[in-house]
């Protein structure tokens, strides 16, 4: 008899897991899929055309994680599949104990179960929670690997919050690729920064057909650039995760990044510039612990302002990256930091004059510190993130995403915009890590 199945996910681990090991597989009939994290992604479909249309002919339902006891009891569920990343323990097994007391089975796919083999050497980075600083690393590895004249395709993990049909295989080699695929704001943060080195990024759902392709263009080295704290969709040859001492601890109690940590190659100490000492002490002997073979780097991502005499004794609104301050729980990211170092007299708290999707963003994740997400995953976020900012009391705004969102949305105050790049201190760096990769994988540079 085929085995009832829920897949609990937040549009992305969810969907890659289904893909993997349980599409065609008619063993198993996964009569829904649950959702978390990103708002208004229940109520969609997973579609037949990527669901298999002979097993799933009419799609399988997206509901909201809340639904899950009613799920398990109206068809019967024996198995249910936790596929979301950015758990705490306490959480996750909370959840286990609810599944259970319903009569299913909990279970978490691992590492052979879903990740993809690729034709061509792999470099993955990923971290043990959101706002790690996955993307600056990924930056960084890519310059290193084109300065040795190689070619470098990136894959990012997934973000497929609009018609999933038409997302199956993105490729972004252009700023007009992101508007031809209607990118959401998160996306635009993550895909913008490779567009404009130059690098060919893929998304997507279908990985499987996204690798290949992206193998057809017959790069040097792939790149997987990982997403929240979640481990490689493909098999790496090279596994590079980031610790954050901001977050010191979260590194041993949350799911997967314990995961992510325990199979690095190198383990980067990031953001040491603005941690306590006693974290970082605290971080450093977790990861001796948890990984004591994996070579340990020490690395800050230090802020670059166009304007920082705008912000000397200003009211200051701090616009921060969704994921990072959301489920990521970072209370004072780059933005707010630098504006406390640049003077500002206050960091204004835009709660008060939240409005539509924001205040529901607000409501959801009461301990946000004084600053505005940049939610955007629909028109509606957008338009609620322009309305927030134009109630808000503030001198100025300083813009602290890797895109500037004053090209989406109308700011009618006073900018100020910061970029922030990862540096390595000391020796070894990525440059060295990238050079023994290439020599390892006997490559042959260009230069």
């Amino acid at each position: 008899m085929k085995k009832n199945v829920i897949i609990i996910g937040a549009a992305g681990r969810d969907f890659h897991n289904f893909n993997t090991f349980f599409r065609g597989n008619e063993n198993y009939n996964v009569v829904a899929f649950t959702a978390a994290q990103i708002p208004d992604i229940d109520g969609k479909k997973y579609p037949a055309v990527l669901a298999g249309k002979d097993l799933y002919p009419k799609g399988i339902p997206i509901v909201a994680e809340e639904e899950l006891v009613g799920l398990i009891k109206k068809h019967n569920v024996q198995e249910c599949v936790f596929a979301y990343s950015d758990v705490p323990y306490n959480r996750l097994m909370s959840l286990a104990a609810v599944i259970n007391a319903s009569g299913a089975d909990f279970t978490l796919l691992g590492l052979d179960s879903t990740m993809l083999k690729s034709t061509k050497p792999v470099i993955a980075t990923g971290a043990v929670r959101t706002g790690g600083g996955k993307s600056e690393a990924s930056r960084r590895i890519v310059d290193e690997i084109k300065a040795l004249g190689l070619r470098v395709i990136a894959i990012r993990h997934p973000m497929p919050y609009g018609d999933l049909a038409k997302q199956a295989v993105q490729r972004f080699a252009t700023v007009e690729d992101l508007q031809k695929h209607e990118c959401t704001i998160e996306e635009m943060e993550e895909y913008e920064p490779h567009v404009m080195r130059d690098t060919v990024i893929y998304s997507g759902i279908d990985y499987e057909a996204i690798l290949r392709q992206a193998e057809a263009e017959n790069p040097d080295i792939i790149l997987w650039d990982g997403g929240n704290n979640d481990f490689p969709f493909i098999r790496p040859d090279l596994m590079i995760t980031l610790v954050d001492p901001q977050r010191a601890g979260h590194e041993l109690s949350y799911y997967p990044g314990e995961t992510t940590l325990r199979i690095a190659d190198v383990v980067i100490v990031n953001k040491i510039e603005s941690a306590n000492l006693d974290d970082l002490m605290l971080v450093r002997e977790n990861v001796r612990k948890a990984n004591p073979e994996a070579m340990v780097i020490d690395a800050v991502s230090p802020t670059f302002v166009d304007k920082p005499e705008l912000i000397k004794g200003k009211r200051v609104l701090v616009i921060e990256e969704g994921p990072t301050v959301t489920h990521g729980e970072v209370k004072y990211s780059y933005g707010s930091l630098t504006a406390m170092k640049y003077g500002a007299a206050e960091l204004v708290d835009p709660k008060p004059y939240a409005v539509g999707k924001l205040k529901e963003t607000f409501d959801h994740y009461p301990n946000l510190g004084p600053i505005l997400p940049s939610m955007g995953y629909s028109a509606q976020q957008v338009k609620d993130l322009e309305a927030t900012i134009a109630k808000t009391p503030c001198d100025v705004v300083l813009i602290a995403t890797p895109i500037d969102i004053n090209r989406i949305i109308k700011i009618k105050k006073p900018t100020v915009k910061i970029g922030y790049e990862l540096q390595e201190i000391g020796k070894p760096d990525l440059k060295d890590v990238v050079v023994d990769f290439v020599k390892k994988q006997k490559i042959k540079t260009k230069k």
